[in-house]
Order: structure tokens, then sequence, then C-alpha cells
């Protein structure tokens, strides 16, 4: 995942403040991805992550010029497709049914990896798509932003509007439930 440095994130978020459709292309191309990758594992769903992430993008647009100077386009952004997958959660009865085939987001192999390494890997990628499915939205939400979209967890509980310390307690809450779920041995003192 590269990490967009943070002068060119500001020059972004100047241009985004003067209405620059250029700033908005950059940012889009930048982030569409990530931001998508979050909503499609979190809703379980990618009809519903496409229309929360189009709604993202319009709640962008109509906030650019009221952006902070100092603002994190990321933070920014995963904080409003959190907050919209809430609202849409809210407003619809649970589905209980989750499409597998949707959740095919983790980077491809690497091409130097044997046949067995190769497959090893993706049983792993089923198995952690499956389990993290299975996860409440709140602890599935927390280990996305901070386990595949590399926040930090005082980032994390930004993006959540839940203090560190809360966050640090449901990240580790998550943990043990994603490692019961997929069965992982976990590492205790002395291990």
């Amino acid at each position: 995942m590269p990490v967009m440095d943070r002068d060119t994130e500001l020059s972004l978020v100047e241009g985004l403040r003067r209405g620059d459709p250029l700033a908005f292309d950059a940012v889009y191309e930048a982030y569409r991805a990530r931001v998508f990758g979050f909503l499609v594992r979190l809703s379980r769903s990618r009809t519903v992550a496409e229309d929360l992430l189009d709604e993202t993008w319009l709640r962008l647009v109509a906030n650019a010029r009221s952006l902070r100077a100092d603002t994190c386009l990321l933070a920014w952004l995963f904080t409003v497709a959190r907050n919209l997958y809430w609202r849409f959660r809210q407003s619809c009865p649970p589905e209980e049914a989750w499409d597998p085939a949707a959740l095919t987001l983790w980077p491809s192999p690497d091409a130097l990896s044997s046949p067995f390494e190769a497959a090893a890997r993706n049983e792993l990628q089923r198995r952690l798509e499956r389990a993290l499915a299975r996860l409440s939205p709140t602890h599935r939400e927390v280990l996305l932003l901070v386990g595949r979209e590399g926040l930090t967890p005082s980032e994390a509980a930004r993006v959540c509007g839940v203090t560190p310390e809360a966050l640090r307690q449901r990240l580790a809450r998550a943990r043990a439930e994603l490692a019961r779920a997929i069965d992982l041995p976990r590492a205790g003192p002395g291990k």
C-alpha cells in the first residue's frame, strides 16, 4: 500500500479547498481502491460498497472547500465511508448472506513464490475472508482500518469516533475473535 507523503497530501487538500478538479482526480486515483476495499469488506456486499463509495466521493466534493488545511485525507475518507455504512446499516434489515467471491481484493501473490506457497497463501486468504465476514461489523471495521489499511490505533480511533483506549480494547477483542474464527494458535507468554 503506497503511502502518500504529507507534503503532497497537504497540496491536494489545498487544491480541493480551491475547487481544483485535478486535485480531486489525484485524490480519487490515490484512495479509491483502498476506500472501496474497506467498504466491501465491512459491508460484505460489492453492490452496497459501490453505492457507499459513490456517496463518499460526493461528500468529498460537497465538503472540499470547507476542509481544514491540515486534513488527513485518508482518515477523512474512511470516516465518511464508515459513517455512511453505519447509517445504511441502521436503515436496512441486517443481511446475513455474503458473497465470498466479492471479497477477493487482497494483493496478488508474489510472482516469484512457489506453487505451494501460492496455494497456502490462497487458503489462508480464504480462511481470513470467511472469518472477517463472520465478525461483528464493529470488530471487522477496526481490523480493516488497523490491520489492512495500516492506520495507527490513534488514527483509527478518530475514524471510529472513540477514544484511543477504547479502540485499543476493541482491537484486542477483535484480534482474539478473529484468531478464534480462523483457529490460529495464539502466542502467549514464553512462546
